[in-house]
């Protein structure tokens, strides 16, 4: 009975706990753009008769020359220093590269190597061995 009990409590808890999301108050979701005035006074709707004007563009150019800010040059100066120190380390970047590719080679040369050595010291090995056993037998027979 008391563990009937504790279950029906426990389960109670957990509808409880769960049902305070769906009670909580305010919309889950909220936009950051979201005006109430735009959606509270509708725009009115325009059919195909009340649109016989043609406006023309509005040009927003003025006709003064614009004059560059101070620090135009400046900033312009900048940014090729910036792509010259860009292509240094490319270049440096291409250089470390070819030389990687280098040490890369001379590695896989030498390992290649070794790998053909070890072969050899294990065929040379296995011959040794060999004729160790030939040489017991010799000595067996021998007896």
């Amino acid at each position: 009975m008391t563990k009937t009990f504790k279950n029906l409590v426990l389960s109670l808890g957990l509808v409880l706990a769960c049902s305070v999301a769906a009670y909580a108050d305010g919309n889950a979701f909220t936009p950051l753009n979201f005006d109430d005035t735009v959606y509270g006074n509708p725009a009115p709707v325009r059919t195909s008769s009340t649109l016989n004007t043609i406006q023309a563009p509005v040009s927003n150019i003025s006709s003064t020359p614009v004059e560059e800010p101070a620090g135009n040059t400046k900033m312009q100066n900048a940014i090729i220093q910036l792509d010259n120190a860009q292509v240094d380390v490319r270049n440096e970047l291409l250089n470390y590269k070819s030389k990687y590719a280098d040490v890369d080679a001379q590695y896989k040369a030498v390992k290649a190597e070794r790998k053909a050595l070890d072969k050899q010291i294990k065929s040379i090995e296995k011959r040794i061995k060999k004729i160790d056993k030939q040489k017991e037998n010799i000595r067996k027979n021998m007896m």
